[in-house]
């Protein structure tokens, strides 16, 4: 069946939201390690962050959509598991870059840790937004 094209956009947005929000917010208020042994930067602090930051853009995309982002308040537990899937998936290519014995994946983005990092949430998150809009009656 054939899905708008804004679904995916709207997954990428979410993941770059969740991403930027947990990189400020662990900046700013970041005092307890996520795992310190797979990436040594990331904390909780960012990770609250970026769940906040993805319920507002939820509004935000539901106000846009000319949806009641209270009709919708159902969605909060689906963005909030794409979320965890996004950080999980950050941890993941953090792990194998550990193991590797490598810094950063490439030199294509110098100082951003390579393209891998611009994509290692997205690679976890956008399989399974696929399942969900394939299984669910959106």
């Amino acid at each position: 069946q054939e899905r708008n094209p804004w679904w995916l956009l709207g997954a990428m947005a979410l993941v770059w939201v969740a991403d930027i929000a947990a990189y400020f917010t662990g900046r700013a208020y970041g005092r307890h390690k996520l795992a310190p042994s797979i990436s040594p930067g990331k904390t909780w602090e960012g990770v609250a962050g970026a769940v906040v930051a993805v319920l507002i853009y939820g509004v935000a995309v539901a106000l846009l959509a000319g949806i009641a982002p209270l009709e919708k308040l159902g969605w909060a537990p689906l963005l909030l598991m794409l979320t965890g899937v996004s950080v999980i998936g950050d941890l993941f290519e953090s792990m194998i870059k550990r193991q590797a014995g490598v810094k950063d994946s490439g030199n294509l983005l110098p100082g951003h840790g390579g393209f891998l990092d611009r994509l290692d949430s997205q690679t976890s998150t956008l399989p399974l937004v696929a399942l969900i809009l394939l299984v669910a009656p959106l």
